[in-house]
């Protein structure tokens, strides 16, 4: 009976009893690790109704709390009737089975929980597509043979008829074998799927990053980075407190306090225990923290546990390889905080950080002058001299860097931009004379050919 449950993964409406084992010595982090899954639990649509928490080493290898606390357990399921079990670590294929076996309960992990949220967020192709893959890449190897609801969910996607084709689809064939193939076969066109999508996207990316520096926020879920993004660019995405509500990459303009504009990118919250596999399955969404010049780590002041979401966030940034990128620390909410001890823990940890509130708008033109301080640190200020009719260089030179001033004399123009000093040899290349304002050099040069 446990097993038919299975065949539909989604906690909303379920009546839930939360498991944990603690085998950290940390108690106050398992605490908020509990309390977070409470959360990712009650995101999911799913109705806590009981809980048992056990401390040992390890989890149990085969029902993933020792003996005692199963029968404990099992006693808990008979009396409170729960529709799913929940519990805080990974299971294996084998656990998941023992343990429903011992509660006659269907079982979830963590991950699972987590995957049941952002199917239920994801709105673009791209999410759905990288929701799907993320779900069906970590249920592969969790495959019985009650997974008949493949057919009908993945089946007449797959353009050709399921199964394995002529002369092995007899009466011989194992159920479990055919579903794997289905899994298989589908696993391999969102990968297809997905490698256009993300071509698309790398294209428009490239062309906007010739234009315009990238900032992104990046941070813990509900740590306030859409209404950050909100506060700085004037954009009117979707706020609400739950966990995961942003899942698309959203970009916008965002202008800095010397007129130039950058585009600032709000991206998906991250957790403790976040999955691999999904991290994996999402590269092409958190690429834009890694394609990004300049990042903002969002951190929830208000919360007391600043300091451990920091490192779940930096673990997951180690994981697509952009930890070293440059960073601006943010401690957002400041107009919650009531206690400001945590301050120079934070401090001591990361270095300087800027406090913020979206609401109140404390400290953000701090950041707007930090931010326009740090980008334009690699930039170089040019006098440029060219003929009034060259509007492909006019038009370079505006799409390319910041143009400050425009001054005409006859048949010239004289214009004074801000710009990557790599591009000085196509400015003459197109028929410019540069002279390099930072480097005192009033004199233009001749327009040589590099």
């Amino acid at each position: 009976m446990a097993e038919l449950r299975r065949t539909d993964l989604g906690l909303r409406a379920e009546r839930a009893i939360l498991v944990q084992v603690i085998a950290r010595s940390d108690a106050f982090e398992a605490d908020r690790t509990f309390e977070e899954l409470e959360s990712l639990a009650r995101t999911a649509g799913a109705n806590v109704v009981g809980s048992l928490r056990q401390k040992r080493p390890r989890p149990h290898p085969r029902h993933y709390v020792g003996k005692g606390k199963l029968a404990e357990l099992r006693a808990l399921c008979v009396r409170l009737g729960p529709d799913v079990v929940i519990c805080d670590d990974e299971l294996s294929p084998s656990q998941v089975e023992a343990l429903e076996s011992a509660v006659d309960t269907k079982v979830v992990d963590r991950s699972e929980v987590i995957l049941d949220i952002f199917a239920a967020h994801a709105r673009t192709k791209q999410a759905k597509l990288q929701v799907e893959l993320a779900q069906l890449e970590y249920e592969f190897p969790r495959l019985t043979r009650m997974w008949t609801h493949l057919d009908r969910t993945a089946g007449g996607t797959l353009g050709g008829p399921v199964g394995g084709g002529i002369g092995v689809r007899g009466p011989g064939e194992k159920q479990l074998e055919m579903d794997r193939r289905l899994v298989q076969r589908r696993i391999y066109d969102l990968k297809k799927s997905l490698a256009k999508v993300e071509k698309r996207r790398r294209t428009t990316v490239e062309g906007r990053s010739d234009r315009f520096a990238s900032v992104t926020l990046v941070g813990y879920t509900n740590a306030g980075k859409s209404t950050l993004l909100n506060a700085l660019t004037g954009a009117r995405v979707s706020v609400r407190d739950r966990l995961f509500e942003t899942l698309d990459t959203r970009t916008r303009t965002w202008e800095l306090p010397d007129g130039r504009e950058v585009l600032l990118s709000d991206t998906v919250g991250f957790v403790r225990k976040f999955p691999h596999h999904l991290a994996a399955s999402f590269h092409a969404t958190l690429e834009e923290a890694c394609e990004a010049d300049l990042l903002l780590h969002v951190v929830d002041a208000a919360k007391h546990e600043s300091e451990q979401e920091i490192r779940a966030v930096n673990e997951v940034l180690d994981q697509i390889g952009c930890r070293q990128k440059p960073t601006v620390y943010l401690l957002n909410k400041f107009d919650l905080v009531e206690d400001e001890f945590d301050v120079p823990v934070i401090r001591k940890l990361v270095g300087d950080v800027i406090c913020t509130s979206a609401v109140t708008g404390q400290g953000l033109d701090e950041l707007r002058q930090r931010v326009g301080k740090l980008l334009g640190e690699g930039l170089a200020e040019l006098r440029v001299r060219t003929s009034v009719d060259n509007g492909r260089l006019q038009s370079f030179l505006h799409g390319n860097g910041q143009v400050l001033d425009r001054r005409f004399d006859d048949d010239t123009v004289e214009l004074t931009v801000r710009i990557n000093p790599e591009y000085v040899g196509v400015i003459r290349n197109m028929g410019g004379q540069v002279a390099d304002l930072g480097a005192n050099t009033d004199t233009p040069d001749r327009p040589d050919a590099d």
